[in-house]
């Protein structure tokens, strides 16, 4: 007899199988990350159509097979339709998706996880979102999220000399774990250059509350060096852990 198991959820991603069929990639509040099997959902007559589709919080049931864990009941919570009507914010529920996706492999739960991932979908559902601060909600994700997982840098402190770290040329050293001053950059000349301005951005992301970084005065400027060493930084972990 198959045990029955309810979890609120996020669908992720979705791939059509067979003919009927779509294998779902679910963020759960109780299982973390999972893989679903809905049998027969494209078929028009389907009962679980409604409540489950791309960057729907739903309250589903699933059983656990042989090979796939098979979804039985899906009850729809929100759409999220403010978010569904605007290109820009899907593309950026898909980039928060993708980089959960990557770095999230075992089925474990994470209550923090499951809150941020609340937060940023909640945000980018607010009518009133203004579309400047779309990709850095994408940012204050990635940061909270590597520090959560426990791949935050030292930002505050030199990794190689110990010293506090002063507002000069500053560079970010992957190896050394965090960023390094300048005179320890020029004995070994490894490190990835950073303005001060973009130190500072990572250090709001990735301690604050959203409350208080969208209050933090980010220029257009800031956003390019940022999007340069938040994707050179998500390589490294993955690199790491592949």
């Amino acid at each position: 007899m198959f045990v029955h198991y309810r979890t609120k959820s996020l669908i992720l991603k979705k791939v059509d199988r067979a003919e009927h069929d779509q294998l779902f990639t679910i963020y759960t509040r109780d299982f973390g990350k999972i893989k679903v099997l809905g049998r027969g959902i494209r078929k028009i007559s389907s009962k679980l159509r409604s409540g489950a589709d791309l960057f729907y919080l739903t309250e589903i049931e699933f059983i656990q097979g042989k090979i796939h864990k098979t979804l039985t009941d899906a009850i729809l919570i929100d759409k999220f339709n403010n978010l569904r009507r605007s290109l820009a914010r899907l593309n950026i529920a898909s980039e928060i998706s993708e980089l959960l996706d990557k770095l999230i492999y075992n089925q474990q739960p994470e209550e923090k996880i499951w809150n941020l991932l609340m937060e940023v979908f909640q945000q980018l559902n607010q009518p009133k979102f203004k579309n400047a601060y779309l990709k850095l909600i994408y940012y204050y994700f990635f940061w909270r999220l590597v520090s959560i997982l426990g791949y935050l840098p030292e930002l505050f402190q030199c990794t190689m000399c110990n010293q506090k770290l002063k507002p000069d040329k500053l560079y970010f050293n992957f190896p050394e774990g965090g960023i390094i001053c300048h005179n320890c950059f020029e004995k070994e000349k490894k490190g990835h250059k950073m303005t001060p301005a973009t130190v500072k951005i990572i250090r709001a992301l990735s301690a604050k509350e959203w409350s208080a970084v969208k209050r933090i005065k980010i220029e257009e400027k800031h956003l390019k060096p940022l999007e340069v060493i938040s994707q050179k930084y998500l390589s490294f972990i993955l690199e790491g852990i592949s």
